[in-house]
């Protein structure tokens, strides 16, 4: 255990923490361990262990917070982890509440918010996406929508990803035919669009379907989505019935679709057995030092699929501290549903409960299922947390692998623990974007890609954009105190690899290992020339080393990135208009405008008083807009 310097006391001094809770603030001169220990309070709270420049290394709830900080200075045996942790610490803060379970919602929030290094952290962080219903429109379209929830209308979900939503809709879509477009394009089609051809929407926007009879699709959807399929069911069987005995025949064919492909969608569910319910089912698995947390959402009877969540820092956790820290943290800006099932009870079930309770509004029940259709629910979720735990640890084996490579072909003393490739795309020098991969010891960490838009740089010379992304990207690094990452790839020769060596000196770094990688003289993969710095000669390896099948895969996801994140610039500048730079000019006046002319040509050629007739126009916007047009050759 450290001295008892590495943390700090004096007199308290009476400040305010992240949350503009009253915090203990303990100065790092003058340490007085017994007096900061007398000085602290017996009630429930939060602390947080900070280092010496203020960032914050753990946060930590009590029951009662003299005795667990405490804990942290007397002479026992702490983890490895810990006693590292001790090691940075220099200052700690302490935050008294009223309740323990207020203290449980403070501690998740601040761990959410500022990612503690030393805490258990969740990798998923993001909202998930609803299906979203605007009934109060006369004809309600169906998306998606991620986010809070301001809009009239009604929200179904939350769904574990974009494309298991979109999947539920496309199954809506055919045996409702409702809608998905926008307003916009509802509102201006002149006909019926591919969606009415293939048989997923009814055709409101034309005139196909009156309001009456797309209303009660609507509704109709709306009661599935509830979980009352067979109630729908029953009524399409019976408006079937009734169209067959009034020989209409066509509208009695077209509800014996919707009935088979509601019976399609029923099939796929198999929890509406057990009686419906909102419930979220959590299993966690260990396996070779790593934990997978599954989670799988059921709302209103119906199984919206689920995904598999990674803890970080769970080394010397048990997993019952793992899953009440996971419970903490998952839900803050989530829905919380009535019912959590788990496989393992979590440490402090009973505050756990009640702080969950306390942030949904109403009673929250966390148990463990023993017999009937929730033991089968957590049982495959058991499952699919084990196969996903399988599949990642093999594919961490395989980007180990990958560094071990990468550490024999460049020589390096220790295994690389982060590589990061550079990318320049541009069209013939038009809106460069520079782009930056990063792999680790997972493999791809995707969620730290970066791009860079490159800007007051001749169109074409890569040399600059390459100078321009490095400088911007390393000297953040080297400011903030950044990791810098082992290995650097540059997209390109010779010339490349001067400018990042350029940037890196002028940036006074020199633990990087850079490397540049050419393409060859046919551009065919397998002919690559890597330049090294002190090297002559570039070198080539054969077309099926390992180590170079490798480099070829973090280049070409740069590459592909880079191509990405350039179309999209480009598509987005070439949607813009001269117009959207004139003062008072929007999205609204510059659609009037440029239908009441016939495109920007005819706006450009039209006098003030021909532009004052647009709706929306008056003297003095239409003065501008011509004064824009015809102030200087700029404009021309």
């Amino acid at each position: 255990m450290p001295e008892p310097e590495a943390f700090s006391s004096a007199p308290a001094v009476d400040g305010h923490g992240a949350d503009g809770a009253a915090v203990l603030a303990v100065p790092a001169a003058d340490f007085d361990r017994a007096y900061f220990l007398r000085t602290l309070s017996s009630q429930p709270g939060i602390y947080q262990m900070l280092d010496s420049r203020g960032r914050i290394l753990y946060v930590g709830k009590a029951r009662n917070l003299k005795r667990r900080v405490s804990s942290y200075f007397q002479k026992q045996r702490h983890s490895p982890k810990t006693r590292a942790m001790l090691a940075q610490a220099a200052r700690v803060e302490v935050v008294v509440t009223h309740t323990e379970t207020e203290a449980l919602v403070l501690e998740a929030n601040l761990i959410k918010r500022h990612q503690p290094p030393y805490n258990i952290l969740l990798r998923d962080d993001k909202s998930y996406p609803y299906l979203y219903v605007d009934t109060p429109n006369a004809f309600p379209r169906m998306g998606f929508h991620r986010g809070a929830q301001k809009g009239r209308g009604r929200y179904f979900g939350p769904y574990p990803a974009v494309t298991a939503l979109r999947e539920s809709m496309v199954l809506l879509q055919k045996a409702f035919r409702l809608r998905t477009c926008d307003e916009h394009t509802f509102h201006h089609r002149s006909r019926a669009c591919l969606q009415y051809q293939i048989r997923r929407c009814s055709g409101p926007c034309v005139g196909h379907i009156d309001a009456l009879a797309y209303g009660q699709d609507v509704q109709d959807a709306l009661r599935f989505l509830e979980g009352k399929s067979d109630e729908v069911i029953q009524s399409l069987g019976q408006r079937m019935q009734g169209a067959a005995e009034a020989l209409h025949f066509e509208q009695a064919a077209q509800w014996r679709d919707q009935i088979a492909a509601l019976s399609k969608i029923q099939e796929r569910q198999y929890v509406a057995q057990a009686g419906g319910g909102d419930f979220d089912v959590i299993a966690i698995c260990r396996d070779a030092g790593a934990v997978g947390i599954y989670v799988s959402f059921i709302r209103n009877g119906r199984q919206l699929g689920g995904r598999t969540v990674f803890p970080r820092q769970v080394e010397d956790e048990r997993e019952v501290d793992i899953l009440a820290a996971f419970l903490g943290q998952f839900y803050v800006n989530k829905e919380i549903p009535g019912n959590i099932l788990v496989n393992v009870l979590p440490r402090g079930l009973g505050i756990l409960s009640a702080g969950l309770g306390e942030q949904a509004g109403r009673r929250v029940q966390v148990s463990q299922p023993q017999r009937g259709p929730r033991k089968r629910w957590m049982d495959m979720a058991a499952l699919n947390a084990r196969g996903a735990l399988r599949q990642r640890v093999e594919n961490g084996s395989a980007a180990r692998r990958r560094m071990l490579l990468l550490q024999e072909l460049f020589d390096l003393d220790t295994l690389p623990e982060r590589v990061e490739c550079f990318d320049i795309s541009h069209t013939r020098g038009e809106l460069p974007v520079a782009s930056c991969v990063v792999f680790g010891a997972e493999g791809a960490l995707k969620a730290e890609y970066r791009r860079f838009n490159v800007r007051d740089v001749t169109g074409g010379d890569d040399y600059a954009a390459m100078a321009q992304a490095l400088t911007r990207r390393y000297g953040r690094l080297s400011n903030e105190g950044l990791a810098l990452p082992d290995i650097v790839l540059v997209d390109g020769g010779a010339g490349q690899l001067r400018v990042a060596e350029g940037v890196f000196q002028e940036l006074a770094i020199s633990t990087v290992q850079l490397c540049g990688v050419a393409k060859g003289t046919t551009r065919r993969p397998g002919l690559e020339l890597l330049h090294l710095p002190g090297r002559a000669e570039a070198l080539q390896l054969a077309d099926d080393d390992p180590a170079l099948l490798v480099i070829q895969e973090i280049r070409d996801e740069a590459h592909r990135f880079a191509i990405t994140g350039h179309r999209a610039r480009r598509a987005k500048g070439r949607q813009e208009s001269q117009l959207d730079a004139v003062e008072g000019v929007g999205p609204k006046r510059r659609l009037a405008l440029l239908r009441a002319f016939g495109g920007l040509k005819g706006v450009r050629d039209a006098g003030v008083e021909d532009l004052q007739r647009v709706s929306g126009i008056d003297q003095q916007l239409a003065q501008r807009i011509y004064d824009f047009f015809h102030a200087g050759p700029q404009h021309s």
